[in-house]
C-alpha cells in the first residue's frame, strides 16, 4: 500500500500529540495526589511532635519540591529570558516567602501554607490543561475528515495511494465506509453521502450519476466512482483543515489587551508588594517586630494579584468559542472575528444563491385547459431538448416524461419566443407573450411574480405556468432569528429585476432591498451604508462566495454561504458556513455573542474578587487560604466557565 511519508507523519504527529498531553494530564494527577498524602503526614507531624523550625521546613520541603519544581523551574527559565514577571514568578516568590516567614522574629510558620499555595496552583493547572484539551478536540475532530487513502483506476487495475498522489481528472473508487479523499462529480453508482463533519447536519444527501462530491464526506451505501476535479492541495478538505488550524493564531481584541495588561500589571503588582513589605515597618515604631506582619500581607498580596485566571481564561474562552462553531458546521478564521460578529447590527444578503436557492423552479401551475398535471406534461415535453434553464425547471418538475408513451416531434425553437413541437397529434406552444401573439392565442397576464410561461395547444390558449427562483426553506425564519439577535437592518441586493427583488423582501420583511444592481453596485452600496452604522457597530455581507468576493473581502465581516466547495468564498470572507442555511448566520452571531459575554463574565468575576481580597490583605483581614482562593480558585471557576462556550445549545429559531 503507497501511502506517502508526508501524509503519515502528519496522522502520527496527531496522535502522539493526543497521547502526550493525556500521559501530562495523568503525571500531574499523580503527583497532586502523593503531594495531598505527603501534606497531611507533614501536618499530622507538625502537630504530634514539637520539632525545631529547621526540621519541619526539611519535612514540608519534600511536598512543596514535588508539586513545585515544574513552577520554581518555568519561573527561574523566564528571569534568565528577561521576562521574569509571570503568573510562576509569583507564585515562586510568594511561596518561598512564605517557607522564610517562620524564620523571622516571633512569627509562626506559614509552611502548609506555602505547600497548599503551590499544590492548589497545579490543581488550576490540571483543570486548564484537561479544559484546552477538551478545546482541542472540538476542533481536532475536523481533522478526522482528512481522508486516509484513494482507490484510483489506472488501466485495469485499482491502485490504493495518499489522496496526494491522485491527479485531477483521474477517476477513484469509493466504498461505503470510506471518506471522500477528492473534489470530483459522480460518473457511476447510486449511494448517499454523511456531511455532517462538515455541515454539522445529520441528514445524508442522496446521490447519483453526474452529482458533485466534496472531500470529507463519509459515502455511506453504495460503491460509487467520482471523476476528480481537484488536487488534494486544492481540495475542500485540505482547505479546510488548514483554515482551522489557522483560526487560533488571529487573537480578538480581549486577548490582546489581557495579554499586555498583564505585561503591564505583574511588574506593578511585584513593586507594591516589596513597597507594602517595607514601607510600613519603617515608619513604625519597631521595625522587626512589624516587618514579619506585613512581609505576610505582601506575600498575600502577590498570590492574590496572580492575573492567571485573565490570562489563561480568556483566550481558552475564545479557543472554545471556534471550537463549539466547528461542530455547527461555521467556521470562523479566528477570535478578532468573534468580536466583529458580537458588534453586527446590520446584515446585507446577497440574494441569488443566499437568500434563494439560485436555481429555476416550478412555483405555479394555472391551467385554462385540462389540469395541472396535464399542462405540466405536454409543456416538459416541448422543453425535453431545450438546453436553456426554464427547460431544465420544467422537466425537473415533470421527471417522468419519458415513460409516459408520448412520442415527440417537429420541435422547432423560435428566437426571442419559445419553442413548438407535435405531442401525440397536439401542436403545442411553449414561450412568451410574442410567442401567443403570433400564433393568435388569447392569453392573459399572472398575478404572480416571476418568468411566466405560457402554453398553447392547437393555437388555443391553455394556461401558464410561473418559473422562478425558490426561496430556501429557512429564509424566513433566519431574517426573524437575526431581527431578535438585535440586528436592526437587514438588506437585499440583486442583479434581479426590481419586480422580483421587491416580492422576496416582501416575502422576507427585509427592511430594504436593492435591485438591478451590477457587481460594482453592491460595492457601493456597501460602502454607503458602512459610512451610516455607529463607530461601535458592524456589518456584515452574506454571499455565496463565487461572484460576491470584492463585498466579502469590505464588509466589516464577510459571510460565505454554501462554501462548500468554493475557493472565493473560503479566501475572501472571515466566516465560511458549511451548507447554504441563511439561520446559520444567527447562530454564529449568538455563539459569537455568548462567547463575548463569558469572556466578560470571566473578567469582571476575576478582577472582581481579587480587588476584595486584595483590599482585606492589605488592612490584614485575609488568610493565605482566602488568597489562594482569589487566585486559583478564581481560575479554576473561570476556565471551568470558559468551557460552557464548547457547549451550543439547540435553539429551535435556528435550525430548519
Amino acid at each position: 500500500m503507497a501511502i506517502s511519508l508526508h501524509h503519515n507523519e502528519h496522522k502520527c504527529c496527531e496522535h502522539e500529540h493526543h497521547h502526550e498531553h493525556e500521559h501530562s494530564l495523568k503525571k500531574q494527577l499523580v503527583l497532586i495526589i502523593t503531594t495531598s498524602i505527603l501534606l497531611i503526614g507533614a501536618v499530622i507531624i507538625e502537630h504530634q511532635y514539637q520539632l525545631p523550625t529547621w526540621q519541619l521546613l526539611l519535612i514540608y520541603l519534600v511536598p512543596y519540591l514535588l508539586i513545585g519544581h515544574d513552577t520554581l523551574h518555568e519561573a527561574w527559565e523566564g528571569i534568565c529570558e528577561g521576562d521574569a514577571f509571570n503568573e510562576h514568578f509569583l507564585m515562586a516568590v510568594a511561596t518561598i516567602g512564605a517557607l522564610c516567614i517562620g524564620f523571622l522574629p516571633e512569627a509562626e510558620n506559614q509552611f502548609p501554607e506555602a505547600v497548599f499555595v503551590m499544590l492548589f496552583f497545579q490543581v488550576g493547572e490540571l483543570f486548564e490543561g484537561y479544559a484546552e484539551g477538551k478545546s482541542r478536540e472540538s476542533i481536532a475532530h475536523l481533522m478526522d475528515i482528512r481522508p486516509d487513502i484513494a482507490h484510483v483506476v489506472r488501466g485495469d487495475k485499482q491502485e490504493d495511494v495518499s489522496p496526494e498522489q491522485v491527479a485531477v481528472d483521474e477517476l477513484i473508487v469509493i466504498k461505503p465506509g470510506e471518506k471522500v479523499p477528492l473534489d470530483g462529480f459522480v460518473t457511476s453508482g447510486h449511494s448517499s453521502l454523511n456531511t455532517v463533519a462538515l455541515t454539522g447536519e445529520s441528514m445524508p444527501r442522496d446521490l447519483a450519476e453526474g452529482d458533485e462530491v466534496i472531500s470529507g464526506c463519509v459515502n455511506l451505501s453504495g460503491v460509487i466512482q467520482v471523476r476528480t476535479t481537484k488536487s488534494f492541495g486544492e481540495s475542500t478538505v485540505n482547505k479546510i483543515i488548514n483554515l482551522v488550524e489557522r483560526a487560533t493564531d488571529r487573537k480578538s481584541k480581549s486577548e490582546t489587551f489581557i495579554t499586555k495588561f498583564a505585561k503591564i500589571y505583574t511588574p506593578i503588582v511585584v513593586f507594591a508588594a516589596i513597597a507594602l513589605a517595607l514601607l510600613p515597618p519603617l515608619f513604625s515604631n519597631n521595625f522587626v517586630e512589624s516587618f514579619p506582619t506585613w512581609l505576610y500581607r505582601a506575600l498575600m498580596f502577590l498570590v492574590v494579584s496572580c492575573p492567571c485566571a485573565l490570562v489563561i481564561s480568556v483566550p481558552l474562552t475564545f479557543f472554545g468559542g471556534i471550537g463549539g462553531a466547528s461542530r455547527k458546521g461555521i467556521l470562523i478564521k479566528g477570535a478578532n472575528y468573534m468580536d466583529m460578529l458580537s458588534k453586527i447590527d446590520t446584515v446585507v444578503f446577497d440574494k441569488t444563491g443566499t437568500l434563494t436557492h439560485g436555481q429555476f423552479a416550478v412555483e405555479a401551475v394555472h391551467p385554462d385547459l385540462f389540469d395541472e398535471h396535464h399542462l405540466l406534461h405536454l409543456a416538459a415535453h416541448v422543453e425535453h431538448y431545450s438546453t436553456h434553464p426554464i427547460g431544465a425547471a420544467l422537466r425537473n418538475a415533470f421527471p417522468d416524461e419519458a415513460t409516459d408513451g408520448c412520442v415527440v416531434s417537429e420541435t422547432e425553437e423560435i428566437a426571442g419566443q419559445g419553442i413548438r413541437a407535435k405531442v401525440g397529434n397536439d401542436v403545442v406552444c411553449v414561450g412568451n407573450t410574442k410567442m401567443m401573439d403570433a400564433i393568435g392565442a388569447k392569453w392573459h397576464d399572472c398575478h404572480h411574480v416571476g418568468t411566466i410561461i405560457h402554453v398553447a395547444i392547437n393555437g388555443v390558449y391553455a394556461g401558464h405556468i410561473v418559473i422562478n427562483d425558490k426561496i430556501k426553506d429557512d429564509s424566513a425564519s433566519a431574517i426573524q432569528a437575526l431581527k431578535s439577535l438585535g440586528v436592526h437592518r437587514t438588506v437585499m441586493l440583486t442583479g434581479d429585476r426590481k419586480e422580483v427583488g421587491e416580492d422576496v423582501a416582501k416575502k422576507l420583511q427585509l427592511a430594504e432591498y436593492h435591485a438591478e444592481l451590477l457587481p460594482n453596485d453592491k460595492v457601493n452600496i456597501v460602502e454607503k451604508l458602512l459610512q451610516g452604522k455607529g463607530d461601535d457597530k458592524a456589518l456584515a455581507f452574506v454571499g455565496d462566495g463565487i461572484n460576491d468576493a470584492p463585498v466579502l473581502a469590505r464588509a466589516d465581516i464577510g459571510i460565505a454561504m454554501g462554501g462548500l466547495g468554493s475557493d472565493a468564498a473560503i479566501e475572501a470572507a472571515d466566516v465560511v458556513l458549511m451548507d447554504d442555511k441563511p439561520s446559520k448566520v444567527a447562530l454564529a452571531i449568538r455563539i459569537a455573542c455568548r462567547t463575548i459575554s463569558i469572556a466578560r463574565q470571566n473578567v469582571a468575576f476575576a478582577i472582581g474578587v481579587k480587588i476584595v481580597v486584595l483590599l482585606l490583605a492589605t488592612f490584614g483581614w485575609a488568610t493565605m487560604w482566602m488568597a489562594v482562593f482569589a487566585d486559583v480558585g478564581v481560575t479554576v471557576l473561570a476556565v471551568f466557565n470558559a468551557m460552557r462556550t464548547l457547549q451550543i445549545k439547540k435553539h429551535p429559531q435556528f435550525y430548519s
